[in-house]
């Protein structure tokens, strides 16, 4: 059994502070990717680098305090590739690749338009590039497990407030569009709905009012993965528990062993 967990921390720091890696060491997880870490290498504590006899490896952003991905696996990798070769995103900190045998698992941190229409717009520069990406991956006959916060909500399903987002960025009809061309036409898979179809499974929720309490959320933390490995999806889960940060971990367990 391969156990993928995926987690946006919202900073590193703050999620230590709040008991994440704690958890992290009772899931029996295989590898935990992890986006917006928000530290540099410098601040990087042994903790945060390599917890529980799991290696970390990370892509952090040059402007200090912003974005960062990165990945554990207690498994070694044959090949780890930090960025997805952008010159305007690899700086941002969103890419991190894992690579055993012919199966890649991809921590990627999709940028956020919420802030204006500058960063929409730099969020659909980052989508044109990283489709082609995938394609390749995929086309390379690479199994491929895609983790992250991908900042999309894919139907009306995966959103409390569909009518009242129909406006905003993470829930634009292009941007949905973006992830049915994906599914549909590139061939990848949304693993968790294959296990789960229940309505009101989110991963984050705003920090205004009480959108976490009342469950007031977006399901925008993904596990998406080719045909193969996809099928051999078993068990999905979301952790509520315990708020680590306005993102709840993701995990998906899949009938697979990592080939050496």
């Amino acid at each position: 059994m391969l156990r993928v967990i995926t987690a946006n921390l919202n900073g590193i720091r703050s999620a230590s502070k709040k008991g994440f890696f704690e958890w992290f060491g009772e899931q029996k997880a295989d590898v935990l990717c992890v986006q917006e870490i928000k530290c540099s290498q410098d601040d990087m504590t042994p903790e945060f680098l390599a917890p529980h006899d799991f290696k970390g490896y990370f892509q952090h952003a040059v402007k200090k305090g912003y974005s960062g991905a990165g990945l554990y696996t207690r498994h070694e990798p044959d090949d780890v590739i930090i960025g997805f070769g952008s010159a305007e995103f690899d700086p941002e900190g969103r890419y991190v690749e894992a690579r055993f045998g012919k199966l890649s698992i991809v921590s990627v941190y999709v940028p956020s338009g919420s802030s204006g229409e500058e960063r929409q717009e730099a969020k659909y520069r980052f989508m044109d590039e990283f489709m082609p990406h995938l394609a390749e991956l995929k086309s390379e006959g690479r199994e491929v497990v895609v983790c992250g916060d991908v900042n999309i909500v894919h139907k009306e399903i995966d959103i409390k407030n569909w009518k009242g987002n129909q406006k905003n960025s993470g829930c634009l009809p292009e941007e949905r569009a973006w992830l049915t061309k994906l599914f549909d036409d590139v061939g990848y898979v949304d693993v968790f709905r294959t296990l789960d179809t229940r309505a009101e499974q989110y991963t984050w929720w705003s920090n205004r009012g009480q959108a976490y309490a009342k469950n007031v959320g977006w399901r925008i933390d993904y596990e998406i993965a080719t045909p193969g490995i996809a099928a051999t999806a078993k068990r999905t889960s979301i952790f509520k528990d315990i708020k680590f940060s306005d993102h709840a971990p993701l995990t998906i367990d899949y009938d697979y062993k990592i080939k050496r």
